[in-house]
């Protein structure tokens, strides 16, 4: 545990006990602060009991006693309206703030020369926390992964000046953290997203800047024109920028080009790896998170010679264009993570030959904008409550059969890809689709696809790390 104690001695209160939460109430405790916590779930507050924090209605509180309210990521801040407990908050003149906004005060009180590197965007963010972890782990550095990943912050090893930490951060997070100060910050990328939460793109994309205009390298992906645009004020307003891409040229940053990841320092370029030899980064989108990963370790003085090797054992993530085996030309793929059509593009767009399972709870707009992809698959096998209206999209453009249910697609798949003659074919899932007809999340649903692939082929359950 990370123990907050830029509050020792201070009263403050906490909103919202889910991992975060709680994780933060106990770390204040910790530090020496002195916490009262509620939540709406009843439960939650119980289980905050059972470990010896205070647990009261926030509403009976005399909040001009008080020196912060710290509030759980998922309440909202603004949108759609302030929560009741930031209106009595703004009424008091009581700051409002978050798990990250504690981590940056902890570690500038008590050990600012602790490397963080704090990663945001729509898209990508999760694979690039990963992938910059293994990169510093692969050279053995002292490293700890958290925030919006899974691990809440204070959940990590205490705060030491050799030991690198590696935060994803989340639009929510980055809302309520006006101190945040990363030794390098990324952003990936924007496209509509939150807007519940943020209520224009403007703003959504406004709080991501943030991140990056408070960071002592801002590393920017320019592949959208909203972040370019980003990229462009900043290095306008004299931070250091390094532009990062997937397939477009940079002269001062990290970028992919014909198959190669490539360092640009002021127009000098220099070969980091080839990316065909890392198969967890196939495709554009894993171009561009290569490219982030590396500018952050190179930002830290690591030298692009020695970034290759990591890149390639990277395993990727769970769920998200994992291979889960190889069999005879055949590759076995979980891309579950990929809940909508926007999501399984990127996958599509990653392999020539493809054997796709598709279905699920079906998103607005369907399969519809794949289109361009459409030429690639062989055949379709199509799931759940969406295999009757993607069949009716994919009539007369790709062979498809309705197999209802993932092992059976899976078997399918599996016995058509065995009479392809191609040298290189991909049985993947990708379903452009919400996995609650058939399963209770991505997550279980990735498994039962890696568990149906392992009883088919009969093999012990090992993610291939290539």
């Amino acid at each position: 545990m990370i123990p907050v104690t830029c509050f020792k001695g201070k009263k403050v209160a906490l909103f919202g006990l889910g991992g975060s939460g709680l994780s933060s109430a106990l770390a204040l405790k910790e530090g020496g602060a002195h916490v009262i916590v509620w939540d709406d779930a009843p439960a939650r507050n119980d289980l905050a009991r059972s470990k010896g924090l205070e647990a009261r209605d926030l509403a009976e509180l005399d909040w001009k006693g008080l020196s912060a309210l710290v509030l759980s990521p998922g309440v909202p801040l603004t949108h759609p309206e302030p929560h009741w407990t930031v209106e009595l908050a703004r009424e008091a003149g009581v700051e409002v703030i978050g798990d990250i906004e504690l981590f940056s005060r902890e570690r500038a009180l008590v050990c600012p020369d602790a490397p963080v590197i704090c990663i945001t965007g729509t898209n990508g963010k999760s694979t690039t926390t990963a992938l910059t972890t293994h990169l510093l782990k692969s050279l053995g550095r002292d490293v700890q992964m958290g925030g919006n990943i899974g691990t809440p912050v204070f959940d990590l090893a205490p705060l030491a000046p050799h030991r690198h930490y590696v935060i994803e951060c989340s639009s929510y997070q980055i809302d309520l953290a006006p101190g945040l100060a990363p030794t390098a910050g990324i952003h990936m990328n924007l496209s509509p997203d939150h807007l519940d939460r943020h209520g224009t793109m403007e703003n959504y994309a406004g709080i991501k800047e943030r991140l990056v205009a408070a960071a002592r390298t801002a590393i920017v992906g320019v592949d959208d024109e909203m972040s370019a645009a980003i990229a462009d004020r900043l290095e306008a307003a004299g931070h250091d920028v390094r532009r990062i891409s997937g397939h477009q040229t940079q002269t001062h940053g990290v970028f992919a080009r014909d198959g190669l990841l490539i360092c640009a320092d002021k127009g000098v370029e220099t070969v980091i790896a080839d990316l065909s030899r890392a198969p967890s980064l196939r495709g554009q989108h894993n171009a561009q998170n290569a490219a982030a990963a590396c500018a952050a370790l190179l930002a830290l003085g690591v030298a692009p010679q020695e970034l290759a090797a990591g890149l390639e054992s990277f395993p990727g993530l769970k769920h998200r264009m994992q291979i889960i085996a190889r069999h005879e030309g055949t590759l076995f793929i979980n891309d579950s993570k990929a809940t909508n059509a926007d999501a399984t593009a990127w996958a599509l767009a990653s392999y020539p030959r493809l054997y796709w399972i598709a279905g699920g709870k079906p998103k607005s707009g369907g399969i519809e904008p794949l289109g361009e992809f459409f030429p690639r698959i062989v055949r379709a096998y199509l799931i759940g409550e969406a295999a009757e209206e993607f069949a009716r999209t994919l009539d007369g453009k790709v062979p498809y059969e309705i197999s209802g249910t993932l092992d059976v697609a899976v078997q399918r798949a599996a016995a058509d890809a065995a009479l392809d003659p191609q040298a290189e074919k991909v049985i993947m899932l990708s379903p452009a689709c919400a996995s609650f007809d058939q399963y209770p999340n991505f997550e279980v649903r990735g498994d039962a696809f890696a568990e149906s692939v392992r009883a088919l082929l009969a093999v012990p359950e090992k993610t291939e790390d290539a």
